[in-house]
């Protein structure tokens, strides 16, 4: 489902006092890594992920991959921070305007 300019400046709003969730370093990105961003999507629906891996090429292909693999929408993107969202379709916890 994309998401419309209202519901990504929203929640961008909520995302801004998040702490990242999943940290993805040198080892780059691995099954185990992507099932611990489906189960923290599950449970939180946004989230940041840190990508401190290669240059700026190399983060943009990891998280696109996450993307991919996990069915999240990207809301934003600001150096190595990635803020995703994935609606709970059983127990939605943010309300979207």
């Amino acid at each position: 489902m994309p998401l419309s300019n209202p519901q990504i400046r929203h929640l961008r709003s909520l995302a801004h006092s998040l702490k990242p969730v999943v940290m993805i370093g040198q080892h780059g990105l691995r099954d185990a890594v992507l099932e611990e961003i489906g189960i923290a999507l599950d449970f939180h629906e946004l989230i940041k992920v840190k990508v401190s891996a290669g240059d700026r090429d190399e983060r943009d292909e990891i998280i696109r991959q996450i993307t991919n693999n996990t069915r999240a929408e990207l809301v934003q993107r600001i150096g190595n921070m990635a803020v995703l969202f994935r609606r709970n379709r059983k127990k939605p916890r943010i309300v979207l305007p």
